[in-house]
């Protein structure tokens, strides 16, 4: 099975995983920070899987799953805070993967069926999305509602 570590920080909500992509200073850690601080609903609860790397694994049948390096689990970058502790999950199924990017460069529409990206030889529903929008929180709790329709 293949693995791979990749640069970017990882949110679930309850057992659905996005992995948020993009350049240094995009916003990766600020959205993330912001996505956890929406309420939980039952067993979708929002929840860090990892931040500034993420190991993501081959299980088989077409699916993969995200996982924090064993020295930074738990542990989130806070601008002008530093590292934090905070609750996080060993490993959950990844479902989507986000490309932060400007808000010019986000689509209106996203593809039908959406955009796929490879990672450890997994094919991932892959969307773009503007990390600073005041919306963008939602719209990743939403995608990754949507995200197992894909």
């Amino acid at each position: 099975m293949a693995a791979e570590l990749v640069h970017g920080t990882c949110v679930a909500l309850g057992n659905r995983a996005a992995l948020l992509r993009g350049d240094s200073g995009c916003g990766k850690s600020d959205l993330a920070l912001r996505f956890l601080a929406l309420p939980g609903e039952g067993e979708l609860r929002p929840v860090l899987v990892a931040d500034d790397q993420v190991w993501v694994e081959e299980t088989g049948d077409a699916q993969a799953t995200a996982s924090a390096p064993g020295t930074i689990g738990g542990m989130i970058e806070v601008r002008g805070l530093g590292i934090t502790e905070m609750p996080f999950v060993a490993e959950v199924p990844l479902v989507l993967v986000c490309d932060l990017v400007e808000a010019e460069a986000v689509p209106r529409m996203p593809s039908d069926p959406w955009e796929r990206t490879k990672i450890a030889d997994v094919k991932i529903a892959l969307l773009k999305l503007s990390a600073f929008e005041a919306s963008a929180p939602l719209k990743l709790k939403m995608a990754l509602l949507l995200a197992s329709e894909q």
